[in-house]
């Protein structure tokens, strides 16, 4: 086989075999197996003021076990030096490393690497601790929903190459569990992008070896580098629709037991992305704002709500409208459980005791209330899918007698969504929701018996189709009866592909989504495709 390089690849990985990787057609899990010495470059995540968590991955020739250091400087040439405590590391963890390294200086940039038994060096990152006391400013890009076979990570690229982000975040769906061919393209993966296994991610070997596939991408691997990022899972970390008990994408008569493939799942998460071993968290960002990470699928939600005996009723209007007076709003069906409600509750609270000016809260799936408007029938094609169809024609049913059209989101949830929008109402918080999961970009005034309780800025996917992929008119007429028919949503867009960016000020949240141009080939070029601002004190967006 005769291997090309680009040499901007070589230089982001550091090493061959890893930039091969992101060359069509070369053997995946051949490479992994074989791989040695650092294999997927660097990443640093779970920031504070004061501290980092430091990743990386070694192997070493006898594929055994190995210490290693790691190395902070504010210089790029390394002339002053820090140094956080060694890691033993080895097969019983894939040989990854987490390093967390005290000390720091807030609101500082360090160049990082890590050293081998052998004296050898990673790859150099870099990265940035939170500012502490007085923030006047704060920017982070937002991601979700990165599908290899549908295209480039462009949106990764670019982020990765702007000087004016100070924080990654990532709000679920880091890569897809199926089977080759289980969820792409119909005419194949772009670009020859299958990740391994070929099989469906289910046993830890298989999620290991997904990640390793995922996180050999030269764009995935650059923002890591060059960015500190805040990470939560969704659900295709482990399986489609999970919940605590199970997942629509698991059969456990074929696969074995759910509780088995979810630890696995949430083992290989925590090995291979630099995260920390608590499921939630909070993250200050001076006197500016507190961020949330959340857990919103495996340790506490109940299981979405099925409409389809209802819709083979032979009354269904009437079977729905039973359902939406009853089991729909059970108090005890919840997304995240009464421990984490009660923390982030609490949490929040404290946050605006101390004066902190917005508390952002990052969910995987979307919080505002969305229907599917009447005039939905005519946006599909009349070779449309059996599956498109009755997915409209369920979500008009559901829409008549005033239900949402997605159970899988907090729309299936209503009890848990009344909680934590009064929740946020009494303790006058500064609310903004961040979220991702439905492939498209939105926009939402979030509010609660009838006065408002915050926004809600929903982003676009980094590759995985939206409503695009389904409906045959343009997609401005998509956008505008969804928003015209949504009293909460103010915005959106059905057929783009990018990320977010999120900037804070005292008196201002300002939110852009941006679009790639294209994912079915490498390109840096991306637009700003709407922007929406929230005044300090409004609750609402200006406009």
């Amino acid at each position: 086989m005769t291997l090309s390089i680009d040499r901007r690849s070589l230089l982001l990985t550091g090493t061959l075999g890893i930039g091969a990787f992101a060359v069509p057609g070369f053997g995946w899990a051949a490479t992994v197996a074989a791989a040695k010495g650092f294999t997927h470059s660097v990443a640093s995540g779970e920031p504070s003021a004061d501290s980092m968590l430091l990743w990386t991955r070694y192997i070493p020739a006898d594929g055994g076990q190995a210490e290693l250091k790691v190395e902070l400087s504010p210089n790029a040439d390394f002339t002053k030096v820090i140094e956080g405590e060694p890691m033993i590391t080895g097969p019983w963890r894939d040989h990854t490393v987490k390093i967390v390294v005290a000390g720091l200086a807030p609101a500082t940039r360090y160049f990082y690497r890590f050293v081998a038994p052998d004296g050898s060096f990673s790859p150099v990152g870099r990265t940035r601790t939170l500012p502490a006391g007085d923030v006047s400013a704060f920017k982070a890009a937002i991601f979700s929903c990165s599908n290899m076979p549908f295209g480039y990570f462009n949106a990764y690229g670019h982020a990765a190459d702007r000087d004016d982000i100070d924080l990654a975040i990532h709000l679920g769906d880091y890569f897809y569990e199926y089977k080759t061919g289980g969820y792409a393209p119909p005419g194949g993966a772009v670009g020859g992008r299958w990740p391994e296994p070929a099989g469906e991610a289910i046993h830890l070997a298989d999620y290991r070896l997904r990640y390793a596939s995922y996180r050999a991408d030269p764009d995935l691997q650059r923002l890591h580098q060059m960015k500190p990022m805040i990470l939560q899972w969704d659900d295709h970390e482990s399986a489609n629709d999970s919940w605590e008990g199970g997942a629509q994408n698991h059969q456990p008569k074929e696969e074995g037991p759910w509780n088995r493939r979810r630890d696995a799942a949430m083992q290989a998460y925590r090995e291979w992305l630099p995260v920390s071993e608590t499921p939630w968290s909070t993250y200050e960002i001076g006197d500016l704002a507190t961020l949330f990470r959340t857990e919103t699928r495996l340790l506490g939600r109940t299981e979405q709500p099925d409409l389809a005996p209802l819709f083979r009723s032979e009354d269904p209007e009437t079977a729905l409208r039973k359902f939406r007076d009853g089991a729909w709003m059970d108090p005890g069906a919840t997304m995240m459980g009464s421990e984490q409600e009660a923390w982030l509750a609490n949490a929040m609270a404290k946050s605006v005791k101390r004066g902190k000016r917005w508390q952002v809260v990052g969910f995987g799936t979307i919080m505002g209330e969305t229907r599917t408007p009447p005039e939905a029938a005519s946006w599909i094609g009349n070779d449309a899918s059996a599956r498109t169809r009755a997915y409209v024609q369920s979500g008009l049913m559901a829409s008549k007698v005033g239900l949402p059209m997605n159970f899988d989101n907090w729309g299936g949830y209503p009890a848990a969504r009344a909680r934590f929008l009064k929740s946020a109402q009494d303790m006058g918080s500064e609310l903004i929701v961040i979220s991702g999961d439905s492939h498209n970009a939105w926009a939402y005034d979030l509010g609660h018996d009838g006065k408002p309780a915050g926004v809600e800025f929903a982003g676009q996917s980094v590759t995985s189709p939206g409503f695009e992929a389904a409906t045959v008119v343009d997609p401005k007429v998509v956008a505008k009866g969804l928003a015209g028919f949504n009293p909460e949503l103010k915005w959106c867009d059905t057929s783009n592909r990018g990320y977010m960016t999120l900037s804070l000020t005292p008196d201002r949240a300002t939110n852009e989504w941006l679009f790639c141009d294209t994912v079915l080939k490498k390109s840096d070029r991306v637009t700003l495709g709407h922007s929406a601002t929230v005044t300090r004190g409004a609750k609402v967006m200006n406009g």
